[in-house]
């Protein structure tokens, strides 16, 4: 059978029916290759910058920081700072009103190990990772944030939430051809996420690219993890027999 183009569809084992289907058959996704070591790498990335922060006054990339903070000076009355705060609600608890609704939508259908996934990886992995990391690293915010925030600046859990999300609905939601969409749609999100924290000064610009990061590795690692439930779950898919 051909390679798949999209990015998460390799080829499955040679006793999986899933070889005889096109491509457009396979949900939910597979693995991309070498999604351990990208995860790990990701997720180490995110490790050693917050790290850094840890043991020096000042990171190299603090300049960056503090040129994008005042590139970032507007008005805390303004329209886009309405835009950005919806986002902001968004990536708090309200955000996990999308999440929750998919994971019930998708037990109602009998898909309850893509629910078990979006679950472990769009709702609990903020607690496994990102707030962990928060506690290791312990930066301070931006001064005079325009929202209510905690302490850890250090990485962004709500750029974090946003990738983990667009990673985990890509995989459960979205055959081959309309994945390719939704990666665009989920990347204007997040960039959209990211300049929300910044506009607000919740968080420094290099917090967020930190979150992007551990929830890009985080969301490879756990779709590792599941491959061999969501597997089984696209065979049930593919051959209409996910009740029996």
């Amino acid at each position: 059978m051909p390679r798949s183009p999209d990015a998460l569809t390799p080829p499955y084992p040679r006793n999986s029916p899933l070889r005889t289907l096109p491509p457009r058959h396979h949900l939910p996704a597979p693995p991309p290759r070498h999604a351990l070591a990208s995860g790990i790498a990701l997720l180490g990335a995110s490790l050693l910058i917050g790290l850094l922060l840890r043991v020096a006054d000042r990171p190299f990339f603090q300049g960056l920081d503090d040129r994008w903070a005042a590139f970032m000076a507007g008005s805390p009355d303004g329209a886009a700072t309405g835009v950005a705060t919806v986002l902001d609600r968004l990536g708090g608890p309200l955000g996990l009103v999308f999440p929750l609704m998919l994971i019930g939508c998708l037990c109602v259908y009998g898909r309850w190990r893509s629910a078990l996934f979006v679950f472990v990886t769009a709702v609990f992995a903020n607690v496994l990772v990102a707030l962990p990391l928060k506690m290791l690293v312990d930066r301070p915010r931006p001064p005079y944030p325009w929202v209510l925030v905690n302490d850890g600046s250090y990485p962004s859990g709500q750029v974090f939430s946003a990738v983990t999300l667009v990673v985990a609905a890509a995989v459960v939601l979205f055959p081959a051809r309309p994945r390719r969409w939704w990666w665009l749609v989920g990347a204007v999100y997040v960039l959209a996420m990211m300049w929300s924290r910044t506009w607000l000064h919740a968080q420094w610009l290099s917090d967020t690219f930190a979150g992007a990061l551990a929830g890009a590795g985080a969301s490879l690692l756990l779709l590792r993890a599941f491959e061999p439930l969501l597997e089984a779950e696209a065979e049930r898919v593919a051959a209409d027999s996910l009740w029996t």
